[in-house]
């Protein structure tokens, strides 16, 4: 009997420090987890992204002008969007000269930005020949070929496109670069064909370009089925572009 009792003693004994053991697992488990919690609720007051959380995101808005002539872009954010109207310089963008020399990166702001891109030429100018002080000949008004950018979308989405809604002045493609996700799924979009050379008589604009009309959409889809020409419009090549490293706009993308 006392031997037996012995062995319940030390089972006993044996059990009590298994479940102290269990719960000292336990209170240690506990508090890494509150620590990780406020380790996140610390990086996400900060503005800075808790572990295990992406960052990627589109940084830079490239403009490119290949046309043999300059234009002078102009970069408008949509209603309620941070403006990104400068360089890395902390430029305007101004001038930009023809035959490829003219090149500009610009930095999109932190998460989602969405607005429009226009090439106006023809314009009238300061000394330094970058500040516009007057009218341009073309893209202060339709005709005017707009490339739509939005970036920072749910999961890192991209939209993008070139509308010849508002008519033609310059050819315009965007491309993307810098895509985890594969060419495929960011292809260029927009139009590289010089709408304003055989443009119908009656929509030939005096300083240049092509107007829009119903029988003008069906003319330019014709010939840029990349485009969109109409409020319900799409382009003929799908795109579900992810997180690209940069969007560029090229003007003139015919004249390599």
């Amino acid at each position: 009997m006392a031997i037996a009792s012995a062995a319940t003693s030390s089972q006993s004994a044996t059990m009590a420090m298994s479940s102290s053991s269990k719960k000292k697992t336990l209170v240690v488990v506990q508090a890494l987890m509150m620590a990780t919690m406020s380790v996140a609720m610390l990086a996400t007051a900060a503005g800075q992204p808790s572990p295990g959380t992406s960052t990627s995101t589109t940084t830079n808005l490239t403009l490119h002008n290949l046309c043999p002539y300059p234009v002078w872009p102009l970069v408008t954010a949509n209603a309620g969007i941070p403006s990104i109207p400068t360089d890395a310089d902390g430029d305007p963008v101004g001038r930009l000269a023809g035959h490829g020399e003219g090149l500009a990166t610009l930095a999109f702001p932190r998460g989602t930005w969405s607005g429009r891109v226009v090439a106006r030429t023809g314009c009238s100018t300061g000394d330094d020949d970058d500040d516009v002080v007057g009218r341009c000949a073309t893209g202060d008004a339709p005709p005017v070929t707009v490339a739509q950018v939005s970036v920072g979308g749910p999961g890192g989405h991209a939209a993008y496109s070139v509308s010849l809604v508002d008519g033609f002045n310059v050819p315009v493609v965007v491309t993307p670069h810098g895509f985890p996700e594969g060419p495929r799924r960011c292809p260029s979009l927009g139009c590289a064909v010089d709408l304003a050379v055989d443009c119908p008589v009656g929509a030939r604009a005096p300083g240049g370009g092509c107007g829009a009309g119903a029988s003008e959409a069906a003319w330019f889809k014709a010939r840029c089925p990349d485009t969109r020409t109409n409020a319900t419009d799409v382009e003929v090549t799908p795109q579900d572009c992810v997180m690209p490293g940069e969007i560029k706009v090229v003007f003139c993308p015919a004249h390599l």
